[in-house]
């Protein structure tokens, strides 16, 4: 392995702009958000000419209110300094509730009602009840399926790359991704196990971990991230550091992963050999390490790559995509990245990409380098996950030259 540097390469100053967008967007969203979440979806089911009995009126009022008030309370309990699980789940439910409610009382409110007036159906109080218990139908039934959809095993994304330098000795290597487990208030110690035999199913030769391991300590999820122990690769258990590590003692979880077989890649590499081939395999920190304070902690591509042939291909290991373009610029062939969770709860993967440049999926960035963006495989917060469904990858390398038998 190489030595850790402490340089850190300059931000692209296109890059700058967004950058700058999104702080001033995400110190509105506290102030904003609860109001939108729970004042709209009120507003558009009661009170847009339904004309409800007053005892409904004032109970479903009363009931907005207490969401209004009480998912920022339970989000600052939860998430703040007390880090009450009960309260985290009370307060992430309400949150994934309300954004849902939110969408659907717009597009219903607006898109369903100009169709019924067009088709001339009913009343003006007929078609706001038709809308009001549309979306009201809408949003359980998205619910509970999301539900579904979050605390299920992630299904298996199988996925063939092919990397022009790669040699031919390396054809068919056998790559498993997974990232963004977050363990947190929410015990998942058995949906572990069950990933990560999953996982051991595939046979993978190198497995993966982008980081996002959990919400809260090493010491406090220990139980739910230690049956990653039990994850089995015939070459190597690779690991970096996802921006939720660092919200939570980000050294315990290095030193954790450390004591469970895998291998830290803090902007180090190794070299994986097969068949007269080589293939450098590399990971760096994320991107806020270095705003956390922690010795030593910092995103460091040239760190990273030091000592390593050029002429060799390179697998780098980087939590957010927005890397990609460092990447590029040093001529990785192949970035493997987490962090978008593919929006988790349409439609906020539109938000998404205002910070980040690949959603899910296999992009190319530049001349050589490919970028796939999981979509994670637990979730964060919310227990939804709608029309974003997580996933396990297998990713099999190509070689344009594979061997062929005689």
């Amino acid at each position: 392995m190489t030595a850790t540097s402490n340089t850190r390469p300059a931000e692209g100053e296109a890059q700058a702009p967004r950058r700058s967008r999104l702080r001033h967007l995400m110190r509105c969203i506290p102030l904003v958000a609860p109001v939108l979440l729970w004042a709209v979806p009120c507003g558009v089911l009661l009170y847009t000419g339904q004309h409800w009995p007053l005892p409904v009126t004032v109970v479903a009022t009363v009931l907005f209110a207490l969401g209004l008030t009480g998912m920022p309370l339970a989000m600052a309990r939860g998430h703040g300094r007390r880090q009450q699980d009960r309260a985290a789940i009370v307060g992430d439910t309400l949150l994934g509730t309300g954004w849902v409610l939110l969408t659907w009382s717009v597009l219903l409110g607006i898109l369903l009602r100009l169709a019924l007036t067009v088709a001339g159906v009913g009343e003006s109080q007929d078609r706001a009840r038709i809308v009001t218990w549309a979306v009201l139908g809408v949003t359980a039934t998205l619910l509970a399926w999301g539900y579904t959809e979050a605390r299920r095993v992630p299904r298996v994304r199988r996925l063939d790359v092919l990397l022009p330098r790669l040699g031919a000795g390396l054809d068919g290597l056998r790559v498993v991704l997974v990232t963004d487990t977050h363990y947190g208030p929410l015990d998942r110690a058995r949906w572990s196990a069950r990933v990560c035999e999953t996982v051991n199913s595939l046979e993978a030769d190198l497995v993966c971990h982008t980081g996002d391991i959990a919400d809260g300590t090493a010491e406090r999820r220990r139980a739910q991230a230690a049956p990653l122990g039990t994850v089995r690769a015939t070459r190597a258990r690779v690991y970096v550091t996802g921006n939720h590590e660092y919200y939570s003692e980000a050294q315990g979880w290095v030193d954790l992963m450390d004591e469970l077989g895998w291998e830290p890649l803090r902007n180090r590499h190794l070299l994986l050999e097969r068949g007269g081939d080589t293939l450098v395999v590399a990971g760096v920190d994320d991107v806020t390490a270095e705003s956390s304070g922690l010795a030593g902690h910092r995103a460091h591509l040239a760190g990273a790559l030091n000592g390593a042939d050029p002429g060799l291909p390179v697998l780098l290991l980087a939590h957010q995509p927005k890397f990609v373009d460092r990447a590029a610029a040093e001529g990785v062939d192949l970035q493997l990245s987490g962090h978008t969770h593919g929006g988790q709860i349409w439609p906020f993967h539109h938000l998404v990409r205002i910070d980040q440049p690949a959603l899910a999926g296999l992009s190319r960035h530049g001349a050589r380098t490919l970028l796939y963006t999981s979509r994670g495989t637990g979730f964060w917060g919310p227990p939804f996950r709608i029309f974003a469904p997580s996933e396990i990858t297998l990713l099999t390398l190509r070689s344009p030259h594979p061997v062929t038998s005689p």
